[in-house]
C-alpha cells in the first residue's frame, strides 16, 4: 500500500470511529409513487428527506418533455454550448428563469454547486474599473460549501459574519476599506437550520455601503413568492439583489443550476467563468424537463400552499409527541439528535424496522453536537404517513431519552 493509500485508509478509519462514515442507501425512485421508493429486495420505502420538495420529479408534463426532447435531440448535449451549439431548450429555459426572478438575463450551469463556485470565483477574480484593491467579501457563516468554494478559490478578503447577525455584518462593512469593491454573499433559506435570512435588511446595508449582493435561493425557488421566485419575490426585494442563484434540482424536480442578473454581468460570467466554458452543458432533455417544470410551478399556487400546510402539520405533530424539533421558519423540519453514532443509528432503525428513510446529518455539514435528521414533507406526504413516522420516532427515541437521563 502506498503512502497516500495508507493516509486514505487512516482517514477513513478515523471517520468511521467518529460515526461519520457515509454510506449510500440503495433507493430506486418511483416516479408515480413518490414519496415511495424501492429499496433492497423490492421493499417499498417511504422517503422523508428528498429535496424534490414539490414532487415535480414525477410530474407527467415534466417526464413527457424530457422524453420528447430526448427522442428529437438525443441523450446528451455533445459538448459545451460553445462547441456543440445551444439548443432551443437551453435558450427558452434561461429566458424563463430570468423572467421568474425579474432579471434581464440568466445563465445555466450543470449544477447549483457549479453555479455558485463559478459565478463567485469569476466575480472575485475581476478588477472593477478604478478599484484595483482585492474584493472585500462578507459571507454568512452558514453559507453552503459551494459558495465557500467559490470565495476561497481566488484571492479576496473574506469576512465571515455571524449567521443572520445584521449588527455584526454592519460592523464588518464599516471596518472594510471604502475604496475596495464589496460583495455580500448569503442564502435565503438555510437548509440545515431551516431559517430564513432578513433579505430586506441586508439589502439596506448593501445599499448603504455600496456592496453588491449575491443571493443563493436554491432552497426557496419554486416554493416562496407569488410565482415561486423565492424569498426575494415573497419579500419584494428581488430588484434590489444583484445576482440571484438557484437550482433546478430541488423544487423543480430536475437537474442543473443557474444565475440571474443584469445582462452585462451575466454575459461577462458566460465569457470568463471556467466552470461554464469548459463543462459540457445540460442535456437538452434535462433543460426541456426543467422548462416544463418551471412553467407549471409558477402557476400552481395550490401545490405551494399544500407544501407549507404539510410542513406546518408535521411540526405540530412532532411538538405534540414531545420530539426534539429544531425551530423552523421554513418548509424544512429538522429533528435534533445530537450525537453522530446515534443519528446514524436512528436513521438505520427507521429504515430497517419501519421502512422509512431520513438522512442523518452529521459533521461537517453541521457542527459536532448538533447532529440531526432533516425532514422535508412534500405535498404528497399524507396524514397517515405522518402518524406512522411520529410513532416510529417516539419508539426509537424513547430508549435513547431514558439512557441520556
Amino acid at each position: 500500500m502506498s503512502a497516500f493509500e495508507t493516509f486514505c485508509q487512516t482517514a477513513i478509519d478515523d471517520i468511521r470511529a467518529q460515526g461519520r462514515y457515509r454510506e449510500f442507501t440503495p433507493l430506486r425512485k418511483q416516479a408515480r409513487r413518490f414519496p415511495y421508493y424501492e429499496g433492497t429486495n423490492g421493499r417499498e420505502v417511504l422517503v422523508w428527506s428528498a429535496n424534490d420538495y414539490l414532487a415535480m420529479g414525477g410530474h407527467e408534463a415534466v417526464i413527457e418533455a424530457a422524453c420528447e426532447t430526448a427522442r428529437q435531440m438525443g441523450a446528451g448535449a455533445g459538448g459545451t454550448r460553445n462547441i456543440s451549439g445551444t439548443s432551443p431548450a437551453h435558450d427558452a429555459l434561461e429566458a424563463e428563469l430570468a423572467h421568474l426572478h425579474g432579471k434581464p438575463a440568466a445563465l445555466l450551469f450543470t449544477s447549483g454547486f457549479v453555479s455558485n463556485q463559478a459565478a463567485l470565483s469569476t466575480i472575485l477574480a475581476s478588477r472593477p474599473a478604478g478599484r484595483e484593491h482585492l474584493w472585500q467579501v462578507f459571507s454568512d457563516e452558514k453559507n453552503h460549501a459551494s459558495m465557500i468554494a467559490g470565495l476561497k478559490s481566488v484571492p479576496a478578503h473574506v469576512h465571515i459574519f455571524r449567521h443572520n447577525d445584521l449588527a455584526h455584518l454592519e460592523q464588518l462593512l464599516e471596518a472594510a476599506p471604502p475604496e475596495a469593491p464589496r460583495l455580500i454573499a448569503f442564502e435565503s433559506v438555510y437548509s440545515m437550520d431551516a431559517d430564513i435570512a432578513p433579505l430586506e435588511a441586508i439589502c439596506d446595508l448593501a445599499e448603504r455601503f455600496g456592496a453588491m449582493t449575491y443571493l443563493d435561493e436554491v432552497h426557496a425557488v419554486g416554493m416562496y413568492g407569488r410565482t415561486g421566485g423565492g424569498v426575494s419575490e415573497r419579500d419584494g426585494v428581488a430588484h434590489r439583489i444583484d445576482i440571484i442563484e438557484g437550482t433546478l434540482a430541488k423544487a423543480f424536480g430536475c437537474h442543473g443550476g443557474y444565475i440571474t442578473g443584469q445582462s452585462v454581468v451575466v454575459d461577462y460570467i458566460r465569457c470568463v467563468a471556467p466552470g461554464f466554458i469548459f463543462t459540457t452543458s445540460l442535456p437538452p432533455s434535462t433543460a426541456a424537463a426543467a422548462l416544463a417544470s418551471v412553467r407549471h410551478v409558477r402557476g400552481d399556487h395550490d401545490r405551494r400552499a399544500r407544501l407549507f400546510e404539510r410542513a406546518e402539520t408535521l411540526k405540530r405533530r412532532f411538538d405534540a409527541a414531545g420530539l426534539p424539533r429544531i425551530a423552523s421558519e421554513s418548509h424544512i423540519v429538522p429533528l435534533h439528535i445530537g450525537e453522530a453514532v446515534l443519528c446514524r443509528e436512528v436513521s438505520q432503525r427507521l429504515l430497517e424496522e419501519f421502512g422509512m428513510y431520513a438522512t442523518p446529518i452529521n459533521y461537517p455539514t453541521v457542527p459536532r453536537g448538533q447532529e440531526r435528521l432533516r425532514f422535508t414533507p412534500s405535498p404528497a406526504h399524507t396524514d397517515e404517513m405522518m402518524d406512522a413516522l411520529v410513532a416510529a420516532l417516539v419508539q426509537i427515541l424513547a430508549p435513547a431519552k431514558r439512557q441520556a437521563a
